[in-house]
């Protein structure tokens, strides 16, 4: 039977949102739900309280232009303008990310990552949108950071308690023909000044519930400071491996207008960039957190 979540009691009127859970300790499908619609205070509510328990969210079947996107996710916070990639058609909405591969542009590789977690703010969420999606391949899998963290042996929770990583935006954000060097390198050296590593706590705590996961990710997690680099460069694979593994997590298979909104906080995620030379053209805002602790 599908699972309910009520929106807090603080607010005036309860909003029920019908979810089926997809996934043993995350993800759920919401249903009946047109995000490109004005939504009460208390739906948002009830939204947010779907996102916070079951950290990832699909919507499906929707049809979102970029400042409809853009206004949804407003509702969550402030959006994130990324240095290189606020390339939508006309630029008209600088929140709203195009990733568009196809014939004439081949997929990057991809691999695990948690978004922007090279800024002091880690964004809190992101929703992406699936506008063209190919016909086979392009799935999108996650990982449940917090499950990952549970399952450690208690000695190596002791062992993680109190270490910082830097995070450095330049380890996945390298020069290339995608990112500026050939058409625009200035926008790529701003890109880099902008943005200086940070540190953050390899274990978060989640700032709403309480919950430990594992803030670590392949893409710009650099070093685990005050580690020797070949003690840091085991231990964060260790964790990376340890966090891959099939039991933490779920494999989504698009359809086109699948909205999927997850909760950056605490989990992780990779494109299965099999696709090629089909196109898979997706739209993404991504919505300010607050400073790990």
């Amino acid at each position: 039977m599908p699972k309910t979540i009520l929106a807090p009691r603080a607010e005036a009127v309860g909003t029920e949102l019908d979810i089926t859970p997809l996934n043993p300790t995350f993800v759920a499908e919401v249903h009946d739900i047109d995000l490109g619609a004005r939504h009460s205070t208390e739906t948002l509510a009830a939204i947010r309280a779907a996102l916070v328990k079951h950290k990832l969210l699909l919507f499906r079947d929707q049809v979102l232009t970029p400042r409809q996107q853009k206004d949804f996710a407003r509702n969550f916070g402030e959006l994130h303008v990324h240095p290189l990639l606020n390339n939508d058609e006309g630029n008209d909405n600088p929140e709203i990310i195009l990733l568009d591969y196809g014939p004439d542009r081949p997929p990057e590789r991809d691999e695990f990552h948690t978004d922007v977690t090279f800024i002091a703010t880690p964004p809190l969420g992101s929703i992406l949108y699936g506008v063209e999606i190919p016909e086979h391949g392009g799935d999108t899998l996650f990982a449940d950071l917090g499950a990952a963290y549970a399952a450690l042996s208690e000695p190596l929770k002791r062992a993680l308690e109190g270490l910082t990583a830097r995070h450095d935006f330049e380890r996945s954000f390298r020069t290339s023909p995608y990112y500026g060097d050939g058409s625009d390198p200035e926008k790529f050296a701003k890109a880099r000044r902008n943005n200086p590593p940070v540190s953050h706590p390899v274990v978060r705590t989640h700032p709403e519930t309480g919950e430990k996961g594992l803030f670590v990710n392949r893409a710009f997690t650099d070093t685990i400071e005050g580690l020797q680099r070949h003690e840091s460069d085991a231990l964060l694979e260790l964790l990376w491996r340890h966090a891959e593994q099939p039991q933490f997590g779920y494999r989504h298979r698009w359809r086109t207008g699948d909205v999927l909104f997850w909760d950056n906080r605490i989990t992780q995620h990779m494109v299965v960039a099999d696709y090629f030379p089909q196109r898979r053209r997706m739209h993404r805002a991504t919505i300010l957190g607050d400073r790990p602790v």
